[in-house]
């Protein structure tokens, strides 16, 4: 008998060599430049302390700011704070609040078929860094941009992605200018600049590869998505995945108090001082916020 099912294939996507040249470049001065600075002059504990301080605030504008209040509405705040959240989230290096909340509601909604922008079925490599290497004919698609162009936040922050990504490069060196000098300037711009920007966007990329592939799978088996502890300690809660893919709008990727998500203890925290509200939890009545 002849099979007349006809086989689904991906459509090829041309390569997108400006990413290719810029992830290069980071991925480099990272493994290469890096290391040799420490070699000839060491770094001191300025460039040190600007590295934890600038992976955490950037790690967490796209925790907090990319992910659970831009594209999950899962709290609201003013303006204001919003604008800086989204400010640390450019300092990410991950693209814009509008394209990358664009593509994460469509990897929802797509999750594991051809439309999924990570999409996990096409292999570890591919989901972890392989997929920004190739130009997304669906990244303006208005079905799901329409919601995130109505934001003049996201709208700012969308025309100043690049000033917004230098400012963040150029603050590290700032810091290590003023305590060293030129050499000073140049160590704390490759550690807290590039060393940093390299490993955010790497734990960042774990979400989409390994809490896709590796992982236990307590909430859902509708998709791929898994919970990774080991995760969340690199990405602020993150690793919790599978929760999140089963209660998208929840603040908290981690539920319970012992759940190490510090996303969800600054979205708790702002809204003690008064400046976030409406946050979403699943079966409030029944789940009590303790952290």
């Amino acid at each position: 008998m002849i099979s007349t099912t006809v086989p689904v294939t991906t459509p090829t996507r041309p390569c997108n060599y400006w990413i290719v040249l810029l992830f290069s470049l980071v991925t480099l001065g990272t493994v290469i430049g890096v290391p040799i600075y420490a070699y000839f002059f060491d770094y001191s504990w300025v460039d040190w302390a600007m590295f934890g301080f600038l992976y955490a605030v950037t790690a967490m504008g796209i925790t907090v700011g990319y992910h659970r209040l831009i594209a999950h509405r899962s709290f609201n705040c003013s303006n204001w704070v919003k604008g800086c959240l989204l400010i640390a989230g450019g300092w990410a290096l991950e693209n814009s609040a509008l394209k990358w909340a664009s593509a994460h509601i469509r990897h929802h909604a797509r999750c594991d078929q051809d439309e999924d922008p990570y999409n996990a079925q096409r292999g570890f490599w591919y989901s972890h860094v392989g997929w920004i290497f190739f130009k997304d004919p669906l990244s303006y698609d208005e079905k799901y941009t329409s919601r995130l162009r109505q934001d003049p936040v996201v709208l700012w922050q969308h025309r100043y992605y690049v000033p917004i990504v230098l400012s963040g490069l150029a603050l590290p060196f700032v810091v290590g200018f003023l305590y060293n000098g030129w050499i000073g300037g140049f160590g704390c711009f490759l550690l807290a600049g590039v060393g940093r920007t390299f490993c955010v966007l790497n734990s960042t990329f774990c979400i989409n590869s390994i809490c896709h592939i590796w992982g236990t799978q307590p909430h859902t088996t509708a998709d791929s998505s898994r919970d990774s502890w080991v995760v969340s300690l690199l990405t602020f809660g993150e690793g919790y995945h599978n929760y999140h893919h089963a209660h998208q709008r929840d603040f908290r990727n981690g539920p319970r108090w012992y759940n190490f998500d510090p996303s969800k203890w600054l979205i708790y925290g702002l809204s003690l001082a008064g400046l976030a509200w409406d946050l979403c939890r699943v079966e409030p009545e029944r789940t009590r916020f303790a952290s």
